[in-house]
């Protein structure tokens, strides 16, 4: 993504934006569990690692949504999928050459950030300390 939107004018003449990318991958590559998984595979030797090593390097996923997310790779065409007819079987996943033409973008993104980690939560507190919980009572 270039950074750029698409303009088109309405016709009550007010112009709007479109993400210059399709939806549904701004929708995948903005997904949390994406973004973990292919950080993980590009710290990886060869960005090669198998599902038990994936389950491991990212804290908090599920199997469930792991075998999800790496669906959602596969089909886009961000990684391979190996399998190996052992026993017990064994599956290992890699990124495609488009994934890793990825990897520029995504450490650009990350290393942001990181950079700006610290004042996103100042950030966040001092909002939270100026706004009114919803769910108090406000006299009138």
């Amino acid at each position: 993504m270039s950074g750029k939107a698409n303009a088109r004018l309405e016709p009550d003449g007010k112009a709007r934006l479109t993400p210059c990318a399709p939806h549904g991958v701004l929708e995948r590559l903005g997904d949390k569990w994406t973004i973990m998984v292919l950080c993980a595979l590009s710290e990886a030797a060869g960005h090669r690692l198998r599902f038990s090593e994936l389950k491991d390097a990212i804290a908090g996923i599920s199997q469930r949504m792991l075998t999800i997310t790496l669906r959602h790779l596969e089909r886009d065409g961000l990684l391979i999928r190996h399998f190996f007819p052992e026993v017990p079987p064994r599956v290992e996943y890699e990124l495609t050459e488009m994934g890793r033409s990825m990897l520029p973008a995504l450490a650009g993104f990350t290393g942001w950030i990181k950079a700006n980690w610290l004042f996103i939560e100042a950030a966040r507190s001092a909002y939270d300390a100026r706004t009114i919980d919803p769910g108090a009572h406000v006299p009138t």
